[in-house]
Formats: structure tokens, C-alpha cells, sequence
């Protein structure tokens, strides 16, 4: 099975590096690329309503925001953003991303959370072009090839063939000690949502990281099982409890084909 590794986000395709599908015994053989359309771009946005079960408890949002000049190059920029209150417990998440718009390989990344508040105030500035990293004005670090973030991550699964049962480990975390990035596809699903009714493929990301996608968060997501990819809801487990994020809206990028 393929994990498909070309995007186009205003004009053309662009290709890159596969990823490697495995299922629980057998690692294979990466296959060539495949060029497809992206399945979004600026202007779309999902608006989602948080739950802990029954209870309403926050809302959450993912969006396209448009397409913004960082050092000399066209990045688009991104945002997902939770925000839940119960009790005496608030949680407030956001992760934004400017990614490459010819080569989908991410520029900068921000992220900011109540469970870990060693993440405020950082600024991650990405160079593909020299596979380094740095942590708002220190030094240098190695990165990888056609790296990517938490944000932008949320996005390039959108684009993989996902095969129910397979295992997918993709190399292209920004910071090479948290490789590989771990994409489970679990099953298929119709849930019944804020939006309506949705078939879904059903896929676990697992980070080694402290976020949301952390091995130890066991965070959840259901994809529409058509062209379109689009995130209908998230599972996340957070410091005291795990949320739900249903989707309760859906706004087509603007250059969005009926």
C-alpha cells in the first residue's frame, strides 16, 4: 500500500519523501511516490466543539489561515487551537506552523500548552535547506530532510493512502531524536457528530514527545474515508482527563472545487 507523498496547496503538485508501511510482522520496501491534489487549502477552517463525555466543555479549531512571506518564501500558515474548562482544570492548546508552500517541508513552528509550560513563548525557526533547526535566537541544531511539526503533521496525513491495519513510520520530524513518527491506522467508523453522520478512517500519530500526539497521550483521529481528509474529530488525553473535539462546522478553502 502507498503513503501518499505529493501535496499541491494553491498551484501544481509537489512531490516528497515516502513513507515506510509496515503491518505487525512484516516491514516493506518504500514504493515510488504518487502525485494527488491536496484535499485543502487557505481558507478552509473546522470549528469543533470540545466534550468529556457528555459535558461541553470548550470548543477547538483547525484552519488554513493564508499563504505569508518568511525569509523570501511563500510559507502557509496554519492553526489548531483547543480550548477546555472544567471544574478547577483549564486547558489551552495551539499549534501553529508555516510550511513551505512548493515543497511542504515546515519554516516555523509555534506551540503553546497549559500541560507543559516550558513550550510558551518558543519559536522553532526550521531550514530545510540545511536540515538545522533553532530554538528562538540560539544555536544551530541538526535537523532532517523535508522536515515537519506537530501542525503541519496534522495536516500531511490528510494527504497518505491509509490502509486499515497498516503501520506507517515517517522520518520527518524536525528534530531527529523524536523520529520515527508513528502513523497507526486503526479502522474504519461512521460516527454521529455536531455536523451529522461521517465514515471515517480512524488513525493513531504517536510522537516521542510531551504534546498532545505523545506516546503516553494516545490521541485519536477520525479522517472522512473520502478525497477529502477532512479531521471530524480528535481524541486527546490531557493531564486529568481525555476530550473529545467534534466537529461542529466545516468552511471549503476558497479555491475549494464543489
Amino acid at each position: 500500500m502507498r503513503a501518499i507523498l505529493a501535496l499541491m496547496f494553491v498551484t501544481g503538485l509537489v512531490h516528497t519523501p515516502p513513507a515506510t508501511a509496515q503491518n505487525d510482522a512484516t516491514a516493506s520496501a518504500a514504493p515510488a511516490p504518487l502525485a494527488r491534489p491536496m484535499p485543502f487549502g487557505v481558507g478552509e477552517r473546522m470549528e469543533y466543539v470540545a466534550k468529556l463525555g457528555k459535558m461541553h466543555v470548550g470548543s477547538g479549531s483547525m484552519e488554513v489561515v493564508g499563504v505569508e512571506d518568511l525569509r523570501g518564501r511563500p510559507a502557509v500558515h496554519t492553526k489548531f487551537m483547543l480550548h477546555g474548562r472544567w471544574l478547577f482544570y483549564t486547558a489551552n492548546y495551539l499549534l501553529e506552523s508555516w510550511v513551505d508552500q512548493e515543497q511542504f517541508s515546515s519554516l516555523r513552528f509555534t506551540q503553546d500548552s497549559d500541560d507543559d509550560p516550558t513550550d510558551r513563548d518558543r519559536v522553532f525557526e526550521i531550514f530545510p535547506e540545511r536540515k538545522t533547526y533553532r530554538v528562538n535566537n540560539g544555536p544551530e541544531l541538526p535537523s532532517v530532510d523535508s522536515p515537519l511539526d506537530e501542525g503541519a503533521l496534522l495536516y500531511y496525513v490528510r494527504t497518505m493512502d491509509l490502509e486499515v491495519g497498516k503501520t506507517y513510520e515517517l522520518n520527518r520530524y524536525f528534530r531527529p531524536d523524536r523520529n520515527p513518527v508513528i502513523v497507526k491506522v486503526l479502522k474504519r467508523e461512521t460516527v454521529d457528530l455536531p455536523a451529522g453522520k461521517f465514515n471515517t478512517i480512524v488513525i493513531q500519530p504517536i510522537i516521542k514527545s510531551r504534546g498532545i500526539f505523545s506516546e503516553g497521550g494516545q490521541a485519536q483521529i477520525w479522517l472522512t474515508d473520502d478525497k477529502d481528509r477532512i479531521m471530524v474529530q480528535m481524541r486527546v488525553r490531557l493531564k486529568v482527563a481525555t476530550i473529545s473535539l467534534q466537529l461542529r462546522s466545516h468552511r471549503p478553502a476558497a479555491n475549494a472545487t464543489p
